[in-house]
């Protein structure tokens, strides 16, 4: 069965269209879905099976875990286990934003989203992306919509049949901006240490 299609207004997504995106995410379901850079593929990060089907559909390693775009700033806390001042302040200054930082995992979370103790996550400016997560509640993945190794779409036009045939949803919101991905940050200690140059600069440790 091929999977649903959902148009959106990439500036102002219907919240009914959004809160049935959601709904899908919710009973384990994967959903193709426009961000600040590229289109990812987002599941519910709290749905194991879902974790677990995206990491089979992704063919990624456990070395390459899936970040997280958070439903909204204050579920850092819930997510983390200990955030430094200047982790704070990159977050005040850049969130909303292409800026993933990795914070220490705390116990519990799923192996496909931790990797050497840490956990990678922002906050999206893209209205869908962060009008799914927040629609959910929670955080959902981040991950690029290809398989392992293969090129990362900015439209749909783009999406690898492999990825389109294997989910569950598809949200339309025209071409995404494509350029740098997210910078990427290891925050765990003081001063951050820049992993992934990218969208936002920082100067790395």
């Amino acid at each position: 069965m091929p999977p649903a299609l959902i148009t959106l207004d990439p500036q102002v997504p219907a919240p009914d269209l959004l809160r049935a995106a959601a709904g899908v995410l919710a009973k384990g379901g994967l959903a193709v879905f426009p961000t600040e850079t590229l289109y990812g593929i987002a599941a519910d990060h709290a749905n194991p099976q879902a974790l677990e089907r995206l990491s089979r559909l992704k063919g990624r390693t456990p070395d390459k875990p899936f970040g997280l775009i958070l439903a909204s700033a204050a579920e850092v806390d819930d997510l983390a286990s200990g955030v430094t001042p200047s982790a704070r302040g990159l977050m005040e200054r850049h969130w909303p934003g292409p800026l993933t930082l990795i914070l220490a995992a705390p116990p519990g979370l799923h192996p496909s989203l931790v990797y050497e103790g840490g956990v990678a996550m922002r906050l999206s400016p893209h209205p869908v992306a962060a009008g799914l997560a927040a629609a959910l509640g929670r955080a959902v993945t981040a991950t690029s919509a290809n398989p392992a190794g293969g090129p990362a779409p900015a439209s749909l036009a783009e999406l690898d049949p492999l990825i389109a045939e294997n989910v569950d949803l598809i949200l339309d919101a025209g071409p995404c901006p494509g350029g740098p991905p997210s910078t990427l940050a290891d925050v765990r200690k003081d001063p951050p240490r820049v992993l992934r140059p990218g969208a936002v600069k920082l100067e790395s440790s």
